[in-house]
């Protein structure tokens, strides 16, 4: 006979370990492929180091609460967080308060401080859709009760991220919501069927925009326009072929002296792959496998159903996230603005990352214990 109980275990000292190494890498990274820039246009080559060095103080302590806090207790929140970020998200649109940067309305300006409700977004749809499906086990078969109604809060979230517009981070919401539904016991030819109807909708909303449909033709044959639409993407092709096997070295990169776009945020990888060659961008890839396999095996061994669920979905949203970044600096997808979680620079992005890491470190602490 067994019964179950709750027990409080050690912090993962190898993940915490990885994710600290990862967090390293990315400050002197930014620091390296942001100081011209950042003397160009702030005139102080230490604008972005110092500001990322901030984020990442106020981040590690949100990891350590997130990891002390147990994740059981989040369910109590998830409701009253999803509301905060459909309010946020509509006061970037409507209020003074929203910052346009880039032709997009995504930021949040507080004073001194800006921020992204989308990046709050990312991690409370996640605890919302786990706390709503653990709930609803035994209708998840069903297309009514147990699918439809997640549907629409994806939608929601995603029509409010069009908005902004933010089209990548709705399909990466998109992508790891279905992954979660379809964890949680909804049925493939289900999500599949949806999957295909929706195929015109993702047509019209890539070939409608004159911006996306030159990144999907630059995509295809980014040559055919050097010095245009294939203009980023050639010269991250650039920066990672001239890194060879062990690179520039720190701080030698030639392709952030104002020929790579973003070298600091969307393309930092390309930087990385021209500074520390092939052995370093390898050595990041495995950095991120190693977090994909520890979440993957943490939301295995949970016996919570909230907990393995709010595992798998924290972690397939930072793989998302790492694997659209490097996918877009090494030509595998359409250029999309998307951040590499704990390396770019962008404060949003890296504090709600460690937030996210917090809670998986939590389910590895928090979590019932079959006893004899």
């Amino acid at each position: 006979m067994s019964s179950a109980r709750g027990q409080q275990g050690n912090i993962d000292v190898s993940l915490l370990t990885v994710t600290a190494v990862l967090i390293s890498l990315g400050l002197i990274m930014v620091y390296s492929s942001s100081t011209i820039l950042a003397m160009k246009e702030f005139g102080d080559s230490y604008f972005f180091i110092k500001r990322q060095l901030l984020w990442a103080f106020f981040g590690l302590l949100g990891l350590w609460a997130m990891a002390c806090y147990p994740y059981q207790e989040l369910k109590k929140w998830v409701k009253p967080a999803i509301v905060l970020c459909a309010v946020l998200l509509v006061a970037v649109l409507i209020l003074s308060i929203g910052k346009t940067v880039g032709g997009a309305r995504r930021w949040l300006s507080l004073g001194p401080v800006s921020f992204q409700p989308a990046e709050l977004l990312k991690v409370v749809l996640v605890a919302y859709l786990a706390e709503t499906l653990s709930r609803r086990e035994k209708v998840m078969t069903s297309f009514v009760q147990g699918l439809l109604p997640h549907l629409l809060v994806l939608g929601a979230a995603a029509a409010l991220l069009l908005c902004q517009p933010d089209l990548g981070t709705a399909v990466i919401l998109i992508a790891v919501g279905c992954t979660m539904i379809y964890l949680a016991g909804a049925r493939f030819s289900h999500l599949l069927s949806l999957g295909l109807a929706a195929l015109p909708v993702a047509f019209a909303l890539v070939y409608q925009v004159d911006y996306r449909r030159r990144r999907l033709d630059a995509f295809f044959d980014p040559w055919q326009e050097p010095l245009g639409k294939g203009f980023q993407v050639i010269q991250s092709f650039l920066a990672l072929g001239s890194g060879g096997l062990w690179g520039r070295g720190l701080c030698e990169s030639q392709q952030k002296l104002f020929y790579l776009p973003a070298p600091h945020t969307d393309f930092i990888f390309s930087i990385l792959g021209e500074e520390l060659g092939f052995v370093g961008a390898f050595g990041l890839l495995l950095l991120f496998s190693f977090i994909l396999w520890k979440g993957f095996a943490i939301a295995r061994r949970c016996e919570d159903r909230f907990g393995k669920l709010l595992a798998a979905g924290l972690t397939l949203l930072l793989g998302a996230q790492a694997f659209i970044n490097i996918g877009v600096a090494t030509g595998m997808m359409p250029t999309k603005g998307t951040t590499l979680p704990f390396i770019s620079a962008g404060g949003s992005s890296l504090f709600f990352s460690l937030l996210a890491m917090g809670i998986l470190l939590s389910i590895s602490r928090h979590h019932p214990e079959e006893e004899a």
